[in-house]
């Protein structure tokens, strides 16, 4: 058994100083004060300088395997996943081979079930090879996934669209969409469309792409009833197209990630790691992430861990892949950034990383209550530290955030009762 004894617990939506024991089972036993006994024959943690959390869920990662493991594997990527406080994360499909039936799915479970320190959840492709053509074998990769994605590519066809969502809505599952119409992007999408892409020559993305093409799916939700998550929402327009899906009733989410909630144009820098699609937008667009960050429009957090090799992110923004990595850093950066700042309560942040998360795709858990699996992480609020690429254990590199100071740090990562990352004391990690 283990004790996490005296830290500060985030228990349904709220705070209280409290031990939690874990069982033999890897289930939580107890949550309560004082729960400690001189007969305790468990180990013991002393948290009282930390915060006690379910573990972090991440809906849009990219861990590469198979087919593409020199730029990440399962194993670097949920270890990555670990040491930045995630329990669960959620892969997308643009892997070799795609997983767009059994075969191509069957090969990424045993890849998972070979290697991985967290739990993962995988998505199917919704179009064969994710290339927008004919639907993927849907049915058959239904029992096995938690949702339907072409992440990488905007479906272009309606028609294909709403085949989709009618097929998915019969199979019980969402469609997960990377909004964005190449017809607005004929002259390439190095940078958004704005002031940097004009005074350095560089191909600019429309943030109409995106807008327009979440408009037009929330159009056939309306017609479907289908369940949709829009993913990485980057411009003011599609907070507010998701809005007033909600506030019709609609089966509408989405998600941000941390660039667009901290960063704008303004920041970007000729390097690699500020390449990413979509990309950073204005302070116009990042503030109405905010807003809807904190009035519940924007329901999840998510890191679109995207890693490539050195090689490929050394091009620039004009010639580097797109795609920044970002699990490791992601807390730190967002309670550092936004929550410090006073920009966003604590509460709607652990909300966007932990409970969204699980109510949107029916993980379940979230609440350290008894008899639920111990997929917790640690908080440490107190720490001091710099995002440094060099230490990551994610294959990726690239990250806007590098030499950040920070205000945050996780402590421990426990996946169904086992530790998979221990920094209790800052330059005395426990190697997992």
């Amino acid at each position: 058994m283990l004790l996490l004894s005296g830290g500060t617990v985030y228990h349904h939506r709220a705070f209280e100083v409290a031990d939690v024991l874990i069982g033999d089972d890897g289930r939580i036993a107890a949550v309560g004060p004082s729960l400690v006994r001189e007969d305790f024959e468990g180990s013991v943690i002393q948290a009282e300088n930390l915060m006690i959390v379910p573990g972090f869920v991440d809906v849009h990662v990219h861990l590469r395997e198979p087919g593409f493991s020199y730029k990440e594997t399962i194993y670097s990527g949920t270890m990555a996943a670990a040491a930045g406080g995630y329990t669960c994360v959620c892969p997308m499909p643009n892997l070799k081979p795609v997983p767009d039936g059994r075969e191509g799915l069957d090969a990424e479970l045993e890849a998972i079930r070979r290697s991985a320190k967290t739990w993962v959840l995988p998505y199917g492709a919704i179009t064969a090879g994710e290339h927008g053509k004919e639907l993927a074998d849907m049915a058959a990769m239904a029992p096995d996934v938690i949702g339907f994605s072409d992440d990488g590519f905007g479906v272009q066809s309606e028609d294909m669209m709403r085949r989709a969502m009618l097929e998915a809505k019969r199979l019980s599952r969402p469609i997960v969409a990377h909004c964005e119409d190449m017809s607005y992007l004929k002259g390439g999408w190095a940078v958004h469309a704005g002031r940097y892409a004009k005074e350095h020559d560089l191909p600019g993305n429309d943030p109409r792409s995106e807008w327009t093409q979440v408009k037009r799916d929330i159009d056939l939700v309306r017609e479907t009833g289908c369940q949709y998550h829009v993913c990485h929402i980057s411009t003011r327009e599609s907070v507010d197209l998701v809005r007033r899906a909600k506030a019709e009733g609609l089966p509408v989410t989405c998600e941000t990630a941390p660039h667009y909630l901290l960063l704008t144009e303004d920041d970007l820098q000729d390097d690699g790691r500020f390449r990413m699609n979509p990309p950073i937008r204005t302070e116009e667009d990042r503030a109405a992430l905010i807003e809807g960050l904190n009035d519940g429009t924007v329901d999840c957090i998510a890191t679109d861990h995207a890693p490539h090799s050195a090689e490929e992110k050394s091009r620039g923004l004009r010639g580097s892949a797109n795609g920044v990595v970002g699990l490791e850093c992601a807390f730190p950066v967002v309670y550092t950034g936004l929550v410090l700042e006073g920009k966003v309560p604590l509460e709607r942040v652990l909300d966007a990383l932990i409970t969204r998360p699980r109510e949107i795709f029916a993980l379940g858990g979230g609440t350290l209550s008894v008899g639920e699996a111990a997929d917790l992480t640690l908080l440490d609020l107190n720490r001091f530290d710099t995002v440094d690429p060099t230490r990551f254990r994610s294959l990726g590199r690239a990250t806007p955030f590098a030499g950040w100071g920070v205000h945050a740090g996780i402590a421990m990562t426990i996946v169904d009762g086992e530790i998979v990352y221990a920094d209790l004391h800052p330059g005395e990690e426990v190697p997992f």
